[in-house]
């Protein structure tokens, strides 16, 4: 059985950093490309930052390009999203999911959250000014 648990989120001020870890027992992990969602209240989930399952090719959306950071760590089964100058608009409940579609990201691609499998609770990040 599956199961994928995100940690790391928390209270943050605006311009700090949390770094975000998954972790997915159960899973073949390095067959599968990973990714970050987020979900604010009152908006739909959105991709944030997506991984190929070598580790070669990430996707970004553009409101987190240059301040997050995506990577993963095959031998230990877990991915990261390392997140600084963090912002207001960055507060969510940020999850991590598998990609049922693809296993590298092209230039261009937009990750729907359609094709994404193996769902976590989420970790709640707020970010105060």
């Amino acid at each position: 059985q599956v199961q994928v648990v995100e940690s790391g989120g928390g209270l943050v001020q605006a311009g700090g950093s949390l770094r975000l870890s998954c972790t997915a027992p159960g899973l073949i992990f390095d067959d599968y490309a990973m990714g970050w969602f987020r979900q604010a209240p009152g908006k739909e989930r959105e991709a944030v930052s997506c991984i190929s399952a070598s580790g070669s090719s990430t996707y970004y959306a553009d409101s987190v390009k240059g301040r997050f950071t995506v990577s993963r760590d095959n031998a230990k089964n877990t991915l990261y999203l390392q997140m600084n100058s963090l912002k207001r608009e960055d507060t969510a409940m940020y999850y991590c999911a598998a990609d049922l579609t693809r296993v590298y990201y092209e230039k261009y691609v937009l990750p729907k959250e359609t094709e994404f499998g193996y769902w976590g609770q989420g970790t709640q990040v707020t970010v105060s000014s």
